[in-house]
């Protein structure tokens, strides 16, 4: 029997440097466009180890995962089809070089975030006073 349900995703809002990480997408939807690092969970992956693995795989950076943000469910957030995203606050160690399915890695001033594929800047949005509370301690 073929169940026919949401595809799960992941998201991270990677804080290196007291800047966020953002990718250049490589590929459509929104290619071009700025994203938070993420991507699908594989099978009998966690959502921890998939947001670990997808932004090694995309910024070159390792993460420590410091909270859950929120999980994002709009069945249009994602214009290919229904995709549910866990998305975490992280923070970044390492030095970011893109790789995968990113065009390009670069840190963006909390001041100047451009607008984001999906559903992103809403997810930073929601992240901001746990993100400001990190960044006093860093």
């Amino acid at each position: 029997m073929k169940h026919n349900t949401p595809n799960l995703t992941v998201d991270a809002v990677i804080l290196f440097k007291n800047k966020l990480v953002l990718v250049k997408r490589k590929n459509p939807p929104y290619q071009g466009k700025f994203a938070l690092p993420g991507g699908f969970v594989e099978i009998g992956e966690s959502t921890e180890e998939a947001a670990s693995r997808e932004a090694f795989e995309e910024t070159g950076l390792s993460i420590e995962i410091l909270k859950l943000i929120g999980v994002y469910s709009d069945p249009e957030r994602d214009p290919r089809r229904h995709t549910v995203s866990v998305c975490y606050l992280a923070k970044g160690y390492g030095d970011p070089k893109s790789g995968s399915d990113a065009d390009a890695v670069e840190l963006f001033e909390f001041d100047s975030i451009p607008e984001l594929a999906f559903d992103h800047n809403k997810m930073i949005n929601d992240a901001k006073s746990d993100i400001d509370a990190v960044l006093s301690q860093m």
